[in-house]
């Protein structure tokens, strides 16, 4: 039947999964080349600690179960050629020579397999999963027959590892071949120790035991031993950092806090524990007695003393609560009116219910500056406002507390008569020169304030109300009486305090730019009234800029014009006011110089006949007018228009819109073009008789082509004539010139409509959440951190810090330079100027602890301040002169005196009963506690298995902490002869 034809090969040949599991591992260890003979120098001392350790990782599965290998390695420099050729064959493969090399003994930072063996490379194969793990023997010891057989495949020399049981055990197996010797890590990992292993003589026979060595008299075994002590309470050193005193801030005096100032340190002591490691790193076997009844080994007869600090996880800064209670700020919804229970602008509309009193208001002259001053005034009447709305003690902020803040931000309401106010205003309004110093100079990378700008002191002071004065309720309260005042001084005339004069300056942030254009509206209108009053003119004295803007040979020719532009406004007669004031519109037109250009010389001269020269500055010194032949006057121009970042980004967004069509190209250009026109008109009127070249000449020199030419007489004479782009028919420049009119500048429409402009800044004030107002003022308050922490730091003079501070910085500059930086990229500025400030908290901390400033000897001071700058450096710091030198006893002495405080009495017993063995077996037992962790490495080299296999080297790691035992030992044996 065809049925039974049918029948089944087995072929014994496929792989099975365990097969391809160690074909897997081999092509791991092929491919990171880690086969044949390894080489290298013996190591160095330290290097394990001073040089940098790599990592490669690769995956392999076991069936479906994944591993992970990684193979962990000490970079070297290669070692010279020759190296190669000296290794005999019964040259020992390199991990079973580090076994023996004691210049790594308890290395401060590596893996814990570093620590326990002293290897300077192996391979690790562990479960990729977290939460997996190998726990059944006989998994185990698949995984190690596997390690096994890939090794003797490969002929690789770098021990292999297996991760078994729970990853927090780290518990490891592992083997290492060479030519005829094998190395067996093997581990003991327990919870409770057996009492006969606490102490030396247990461990060494344990180890001999485990060696098993035939010969009778066995080769001596050496050991390193390290105690480690800690220090916890700290009982002489109460935390030097007092928390500021709140109530001394409204007194006026300033206690641990002041107005402008931000807070520094750590309300707690950032270094918890101090750990003292004590190591004799090299002792033979009989040398000294440790046993379970008497120990010889007293820590303050080691020959190595080693320390380090353990930091307190995240202690709390003052300066990081400041900052990151101010960031939590920038992610409330609510707006001022919400948080204050009222709508917090309306009430002056409400009060003044009658039309009437708008009408008359616009009709009365302008006001005289009031004597009594706005701080104050404006308090009282936010304070009526308040009380009808609500309790008189509702108030988020007490009276005192902001007076005290608004007599800061405005230094110049102190002077209650208003001539002193005068003459205050102007100098505080920034007059002076910046200081020229890199700190100061912060503000344009960070886009901030400068750092004696109002701006600031704002960004300072909510930080601070934020913090210890009613949160955000106090900042919306603060931010509702500076809008007052705002109001308040551009209703009165009165410059705002703090502000450097001229445009907005684009390098700080909005907020500054919008209280600068407030200022420039303020100091536009207080010129314009004081010309109504006929003192002065419309425009501030000092307006240089309009001229300046226009091309840059002028600026040169007359040295004096700076001093001339103050007097120019006022040199103008009465009479020639008045002139003006009557002239008809008729006797305008007339005197409109469109045609003069068009007509001959003569006519000009007829016509400027007519006009009378208005709005001149000063002569230009170089250039006379072309036709008329008389000196060419520079007009007073009007300013153009101040703008800060969101109006330009308004206007170009504006004119990007119009298109590319030619109506949209000539609505850009005469909406751009209104400068030039105002300019134009001032020109002719400075100017009677003057033609376009002329303007041409004096605004923008490239464009009025001058060559010597010989004329018919053979006399060279220099010819002029327009540039190209002058030339061009329906040319912007002539269309402007040909509508512009003879107008001075203080009778033309004002490019910058200060009211308009000043209205629209209040405006933009009043609606600012607190949320809003925290994210325009971070960069300045982030600022100030920097400046604060740099000024820390130079009292401790730490380099490491200097280096994160200068990270910082750059950091700051990227991150805050666009206009809304992530919240996640904000987060990292502030974590790390927290760290700076732990940083240097720990500092102090510890200059304290070791009594650096009390130290009278100059050379151990400096000795002491290099030993604590270490400590916040490196991971561990070996003491010089180890129990006898300057910081050895300082050390001692903290022990002694923690050891000396009463202990309570049913803890004492409990010590007793626990403490006994060690109380008699350590005589010290009065100054030191017992130690917390012992650790003991031995070291030998034997024949194993049988007396005449080779000598190979063994060791045994041991730790013993208080719930935690561990021996690690590696055993070397002969392969060839046992």
């Amino acid at each position: 039947q065809p049925e039974s034809e049918v029948f089944e090969i087995t072929d014994f040949t496929t792989a099975s999964e365990w097969e391809r599991f160690i074909s897997k591992i081999e092509e791991v260890l092929n491919d990171w080349k880690l086969i044949g003979v390894s080489s290298g120098k013996p190591l160095e001392k330290g290097i394990f600690t001073t040089g940098t350790w790599e990592e490669k990782s690769d995956e392999i599965s076991f069936a479906d179960f994944k591993f992970s290998v990684t193979h962990h390695y000490l970079v070297q420099e290669p070692s010279d050629k020759d190296g190669k050729e000296e290794l005999g064959e019964d040259t020992l493969p390199l991990p079973m020579q580090d076994l023996l090399c004691m210049n790594n003994d308890f290395p401060p930072r590596a893996h814990c397999l570093v620590r326990w063996y002293g290897l300077r490379e192996f391979v690790v194969i562990a479960p990729a999963a977290n939460n997996d793990a190998v726990v059944s023997e006989s998994k185990c010891n698949l995984l190690l027959s596997s390690i096994s057989i890939a090794l003797g495949n490969t002929g690789c020399q770098v021990p292999l590892f297996v991760q078994i049981h729970q990853k927090w055990r780290r518990m490891y197996v592992g083997e290492c071949q060479g030519p005829g010797v094998r190395t067996d890590f093997e581990m003991v990992h327990l919870r409770k120790v057996p009492s006969q292993y606490t102490h030396l003589s247990g461990l060494l026979d344990i180890f001999k035991t485990k060696i098993g060595c035939p010969l009778t008299p066995l080769p001596p075994v050496s050991m390193a031993i390290r105690l480690t002590y800690v220090l916890q309470d700290w009982q002489q050193y109460f935390w030097p950092q007092q928390p500021p005193d709140i109530d001394a801030l409204v007194g006026g005096e300033v206690g641990g806090l002041e107005f402008g100032k931000l807070p520094f340190g750590a309300c707690e002591d950032p270094i918890s524990e101090l750990h003292l490691a004590t190591t004799w790193p090299h002792l033979a076997e009989g040398i000294i007695v440790d046993n379970d009844v008497y120990s010889d080994l007293d820590p303050l007869q080691a020959p190595q003393w080693s320390v380090r600090v353990r930091k307190a996880d995240n202690p709390q800064c003052l300066l990081g609560d400041f900052l990151t209670e101010f960031f939590k700020l920038c992610r409330r919804k609510e707006s001022t009116d919400e948080i204050l229970g009222r709508p917090a602008f309306e009430e002056e509309g409400k009060e003044v219910a009658d039309i009437t009193h708008a009408l008359s208001k616009l009709t009365e002259p302008a006001p005289v500056p009031i004597p009594k001053l706005s701080v104050t005034n404006m308090v009282h009447s936010a304070k009526k406002k308040i009380r009808k709305h609500r309790g008189v003690d509702e108030s988020p902020l007490n009276n005192d507390v902001l007076n005290t803040i608004l007599l800061f931000l405005f230094p110049d309401a102190a002077d209650k008569l208003a001539d002193g106010f005068e003459n205050r205003a102007s100098t505080s309004a920034g007059s002076n020169p910046p200081p020229e110093n890199e700190d100061y100079n912060l503000f344009s990378q960070f886009k901030s304030a400068p750092s004696d700008s109002l701006t600031y002191k704002l960004a300072l002071c909510l930080c601070m109300i934020n913090f210890y004065h009613g949160g955000v309720k106090g900042v919306a309260h603060l931010w509702q009486e500076f809008v007052l005042e705002m109001r308040y001084r551009w209703e009165n005339n009165y410059l705002i305090p703090g502000l450097a004069n001229g445009s907005p300056d684009l390098r700080c942030c909005l907020l500054h730019q919008k209280l600068q254009m407030l200022n420039c509206c303020i100091e536009r209108k207080k010129a314009r009234d004081e010309g109504k009053r006929g003192s002065v003119s419309d425009r501030s004295p000092g307006g240089a800029s309009g001229d300046g803007a226009k091309g840059g040979d002028h600026s040169g020719d007359n040295p004096d014009k700076e001093k001339e532009f103050g007097k120019s406004w006022e040199s103008w007669s009465d009479s020639e006011e008045e002139y003006f004031e009557c002239l008809s519109d008729t006797e305008d037109l007339k005197g409109n110089g469109q045609e003069n250009g068009k007509k001959g010389a003569k006519e000009g001269s007829k016509e400027s006949v007519n006009l009378k020269p208005e709005g001149r500055l000063h002569p230009h010194g170089k250039l006379m007018l072309l036709h008329p032949g008389e000196p060419l006057y520079v007009p007073i121009t009007q300013e153009p228009a101040p703008m800060t970042e969101d109006l330009l980004e308004e206007q170009s967004e504006v004119l990007a819109k119009l298109g590319t069509s030619a109506e949209g190209a000539h609505l850009r250009a005469r909406m751009q073009s209104a400068c030039l026109l105002s300019d134009m008109e001032s020109f002719k009127a400075a100017n009677p008789g003057c033609c376009l070249e002329d303007f041409v000449r004096w605004y923008s020199p490239r464009d009025y082509i001058e060559e010597e030419v010989v004329d018919e007489k053979g006399n060279k004479v220099i010819k002029g004539e327009l540039s190209a782009r002058m030339k061009i028919p329906s040319n912007m420049w002539v269309e402007a010139w040909e509508t512009a009119k003879p107008v001075p500048a203080r009778r033309q429409k004002r490019l910058f409509d200060d009211t308009r402009e000043a209205e629209k800044v209040l405006h933009y004030l009043a609606v600012q959440k607190p949320a809003d107002l925290a994210r325009h003022l971070l960069p300045c308050i982030i600022h100030a951190a920097v400046l604060k922490v740099k000024d820390e730091e130079a009292l401790e003079d730490i380099s490491s810090v200097k280096k994160i501070i200068k990270q910082i910085i750059s950091h700051s500059s990227k991150v805050l330079r666009f206009p809304s930086p992530e919240d996640k990229k904000l987060e990292e500025i502030i974590a790390q100027i927290m760290s700076v400030e732990a940083i240097i908290a720990r500092a102090r901390s510890l200059k304290a602890k070791f009594g650096v400033e009390k130290c009278e000897n100059e050379e151990e001071k400096e000795d002491l301040q290099r030993f604590v700058n270490s400590l916040l450096e490196q991971p561990e710091v070996s003491v010089v002169g180890a129990g006898r030198g300057p910081a050895g006893s300082i050390i001692h002495k903290l022990f002694v005196n923690a050891q000396r405080v009463p202990a309570v009495p049913p803890l004492e017993e409990e010590l007793r009963r626990s403490g006994s063995q060690e109380e008699r077996r350590q005589g010290v037992q009065s100054e030191f506690p017992p130690p917390t962790g012992r650790e003991v490495i031995l070291r030998t080299s034997v024949p194993r298995p049988a007396p005449y296999s080779k000598a190979l080297p063994q060791r045994m790691y041991s730790v013993l902490t208080r719930e935690d035992f561990r021996l690690a030992g590696a055993f070397s044996a002969d392969t060839t002869f046992f």
